[in-house]
């Protein structure tokens, strides 16, 4: 198959405008394409005149037909041969081993991590300190409806990690080349995610299919052997001579403890597992600090968003809820950027620590909420917050406190309208944006709740947000604080072979130990952690 990149047609085109205008790229006959696939359909709004913009792949009338097309345009970027994108296993269990791998952490790393292990016949065990995808979801509404947090079973916690609970993004700018995003999207699509997540450009599935595609992805992997095992936290670990040898484990059912031997273990811990890190480092476990992001999330009315990103086209069935990207150098030297943008979303309380606020934002598939959210975020390295690789996570735990009693000590979280915020005056009223926060939020000055520079570096960025998108810095945009946990403030660095610099068998992965950054990367950084625990077990190359 041929696959052709850059088609663009308008927004409304017909039916046959693509074939047809697949023939006259190619310059053939329209009989000698016997069918076409979309493999991406984006959008070009850069101009006046909204574009469809499509990548296909073609199949022709003849084999001949195809490599006399590939040699006459050899030379077009936008005529290659299509890619096998194909998945294939790098090896695979010939017995069940007598030591089973452990994943530790049932996020979207660990489910794919365990997912491929047993797609290979090595019947992985699994360890989730949190409860069911089911059971977690109302207890977490218990903090959003009720303010009552449960520690171990939240936002961050249970099946299918901090990414339930969010916009359900499916891209990412990782470079790719075994395609194994496509294995990921795959996967989703069959334990349920719409097929549609296949062709857009910026895909995602939204909390409420999420719930059912992780249980579809559990019950395949009990399907093959496997076994997850939830309300278990992982308390210690035996290293012996720099390997792993075994993991002390929680019954938090009833308490209990017991061993578990281990000698290959993935970690996909996530970005919130600070218990679990600390003994970690105790143990000796290599890690370092690491640059990470903190901000507010912000909130306007979708429609604003839509008609200054989409123009006449905005509400179009086909392009849904628009979204942005900004970026500021504010004249400080600190970088300010949007993060995690949620068109149609909610901003949630995402905390999982008793007596502290934390901001998050998410989508259902539908993105048909009122307000459009993201974070707005100043990024920081380790040189402002000195003492360590846990002195990250101690800087982030300072930042929600404050917040918990800026808004009242009560989960209720501080906000601030973006006009008073760029003033420097506290905010007494809403105006015409009513925050989607629950369990609420508070009016108040937000300048206390960031770094002075952090601070600084928003108030000149949002104004020149406003150049960029009309109407992003209208005085009645809410501002909710703190959103702290952008990325983990620390890295567990490993080797190629994916193993931790210092213990043998022990797999740090996913946005827990810095390999990733969303549900896509953390799914392909649990294939090949997967991929790597197989080939050490079986000794293939």
């Amino acid at each position: 198959m041929i696959r052709l990149n850059e088609l663009k047609l308008p927004l409304d085109h017909a039916d046959d405008a693509l074939p047809l205008l697949i023939a006259k790229t190619l310059g053939i006959a329209p009989g000698d394409l016997l069918g076409h696939s979309i493999y991406k359909r984006s959008y070009d709004a850069r101009k006046q005149k909204l574009l469809l913009v499509y990548i296909v792949d073609v199949q022709l009338s003849s084999p001949e037909l195809e490599a006399r097309l590939l040699q006459q345009f050899e030379a077009n970027p936008h005529i290659r041969p299509s890619p096998d994108q194909n998945y294939y296993p790098v090896t695979h269990a010939d017995a069940t081993p007598a030591v089973r791998p452990v994943v530790v952490g049932f996020g979207p790393c660990g489910i794919f991590a365990a997912l491929l292990l047993a797609q290979m016949g090595f019947k992985p065990i699994v360890l989730e300190r949190g409860k069911k995808v089911r059971e977690r979801t109302k207890d977490t509404w218990g903090l959003w409806r009720k303010k009552i947090l449960n520690p171990e079973s939240n936002v961050q916690f249970g099946e299918g990690g901090a990414g339930t609970f969010s916009d359900g993004k499916l891209y990412s700018q990782i470079k790719d080349p075994r395609h194994l995003g496509r294995k990921v999207m795959t996967e989703f699509v069959k334990a349920g995610a719409p097929p549609e997540i296949l062709l857009v450009s910026k895909p995602h599935i939204g909390t409420f299919k999420l719930v059912k595609v992780v249980e579809h992805m559990r019950e395949q992997i009990i399907a093959l052997g496997g076994e997850v095992r939830f309300e278990q936290r992982v308390s210690d670990v035996l290293i012996e001579d720099g390997q792993m040898r075994g993991l002390t484990v929680q019954n938090l059912n009833d308490g209990t403890n017991y061993e578990l031997r281990a000698d290959h273990v993935v970690l996909a811990l996530g970005h919130s597992s600070r218990d679990t890190v600390s003994m970690l480092h105790e143990r000796g476990v290599y890690m370092e600090a690491k640059p990470f992001s903190v901000g507010f999330r912000i909130e306007h009315p979708q429609g604003l968003i839509d008609r200054a990103r989409l123009g006449q086209h905005a509400g179009h069935q086909l392009l849904g809820a628009a979204d942005y990207k900004l970026v500021h150098h504010a004249s400080n030297g600190r970088s300010v950027y949007s993060f995690c943008m949620c068109p149609g979303g909610t901003v949630v309380a995402a905390t999982s620590e008793v007596n502290r606020v934390v901001t998050n934002g998410m989508s259902q598939y539908s993105r048909n909420e009122r307000n459009a959210n993201a974070g707005i975020v100043v990024g920081i390295s380790p040189a402002d917050y000195p003492g360590g690789p846990l002195a990250g996570i101690e800087f982030q735990r300072q930042l929600e406190s404050h917040a918990f009693t800026l808004g009242g000590s009560n989960y209720e979280a501080p906000g601030q309208l973006v006009g008073d915020f760029v003033a420097g005056q506290a905010s007494t009223q809403l105006g015409s944006v009513e925050p989607s926060y629950k369990p609420g939020v508070r009016l108040t000055d937000l300048a206390s709740a960031l770094p002075e520079y952090a601070i600084t570096a928003m108030r000149e960025a949002i104004p020149a947000f406003g150049k960029k998108i009309r109407g992003f810095d209208m005085h009645d945009a809410v501002l909710t604080g703190v959103e702290t946990r952008t990325s983990s403030p620390l890295k567990m660095t490993r080797g190629d072979n994916f193993q931790s610099l210092n213990v043998k068998g022990l797999y740090p992965a996913g946005e827990g130990a810095s390999y990733a950054g969303g549900i896509l990367s953390a799914g392909v950084d649990g294939i090949e952690v997967a991929e790597a625990v197989a080939r050490s077990i079986t000794g293939a190359a």
